[in-house]
């Protein structure tokens, strides 16, 4: 079977869910390696390694989702709670467009007291100062919220939220697409179909996203295909995803901090699978956040072709123990020392320079 599949990969012919099963069971990390750099250089023939400049800007930590696998959420009455004031939200942006950042990834906690007139007047108000500024805004479970707050369609929202600003939407939200899971590790957060519709519905409207997957709470290798099916079939249909952003599940100070954590190897033969499997998204990035730089220099030899962000500012994963930090500098030496051009791109992979 190992060898059928290998083959089909040689020559460019779609693995199915099956396969994708037995070559993260079964196969060797060199094997993977291997594979996955085949479909890398398919579809990204440059050695180039891109990267983003950008911060993470969480405007609220008070979530009534309350997911088990995350410490950054705070109930609405805890003294820890907050809402970024306007002041905050430009004193951050000052601060990324100094260091020539290009973007803003924001999203945050489905905070009650907040509606979606919160979120559309904030992004007016953010391309009234920094019209040069993209917006990568609001997960699918913050996009569903609002919208079924306001009694709106989420085309309507979608649409509420282009006009005031929004460029593109992160795949946030979306941990492992298995409703099995979804119950046990955030039982209040939208479903998986649910999930897969808002970025359906966006991709529609002509609103690029990213997708990603939160893998090694409770899921299972099967869980994991899953997740990717259901993914490549969504990306068959509307071409809306630029990149997929794998990520292991990080337990400290969470309600499933009695987990152990999954081993680098784990994540690289996932990121390997992912960039074989998912034929139709044209880049994978390495999350070098969870793993630290190190690692996410060596992903760059299992099928990433991006180091995602400098991130400047990120709040979630830290909150759960993962303090990994790097710049622009160390960004370039990681990709030239790995034998890469380094290239800074835009959210939507468009290439500013090389360096």
């Amino acid at each position: 079977m190992l060898e059928r599949i290998e083959r089909q990969v040689e020559r460019g012919a779609r693995i199915e869910k099956e396969d994708a099963l037995f070559l993260l069971k079964k196969a060797s990390p060199l094997l993977l390696g291997k594979l996955a750099n085949l479909v890398r250089f398919r579809l990204n023939p440059e050695p180039m390694v891109t990267f983003v400049i950008d911060r993470n800007i969480n405007y609220t930590n008070i979530c009534i989702n309350q997911c088990k696998f995350c410490a950054f959420w705070r109930e609405p009455e805890d003294p820890e709670g907050f809402a970024l004031t306007r002041e905050e939200v430009f004193r951050k942006i000052d601060e990324l467009l100094a260091l020539g950042g290009t973007s803003i990834l924001i999203q945050g906690g489905l905070n009650p007291q907040l509606g979606l007139n919160y979120i559309t007047e904030l992004f007016r108000d953010i391309k009234g100062r920094f019209p040069q500024l993209h917006i990568h805004g609001l997960s699918p479970p913050e996009i569903w919220y609002y919208a079924e707050k306001e009694g709106l369609s989420l085309a309507q929202a979608l649409d509420e939220l282009k006009i005031s600003g929004i460029d593109s939407i992160p795949g946030g939200g979306a941990e492992v697409l298995s409703d099995r899971v979804r119950k046990g590790i955030s039982p209040k957060k939208i479903n998986s179909s649910q999930w897969l519709e808002v970025m359906e519905v966006a991709h529609g409207l002509g609103l690029k996203s990213s997708a990603t997957m939160m893998f090694g709470s409770l899921d299972t290798w099967e869980d994991v295909v899953e997740h990717l099916s259901r993914v490549r079939e969504l990306q068959d249909r509307t071409g809306g995803f630029t990149a997929f952003i794998p990520w292991s599940f990080q337990p400290p100070n969470t309600q499933l901090q009695h987990l152990s954590p999954k081993t680098g190897i784990d994540y690289l033969r996932v990121l390997a699978v992912s960039r074989i499997f998912l034929d139709n998204v044209q880049h994978v990035q390495a999350s070098w956040v969870t793993q630290g730089i190190k690692m996410g220099q060596v992903a760059l030899f299992f099928g990433a072709d991006d180091l995602g962000s400098t991130m400047i500012e990120e709040n979630v994963v830290a909150a759960a123990g993962a303090t990994y930090r790097t710049s622009v500098d160390e960004m370039v030496r990681v990709i030239k020392d790995a034998g890469f051009v380094p290239a800074q791109r835009t959210t939507l992979y468009k290439v500013l320079r090389r360096f």
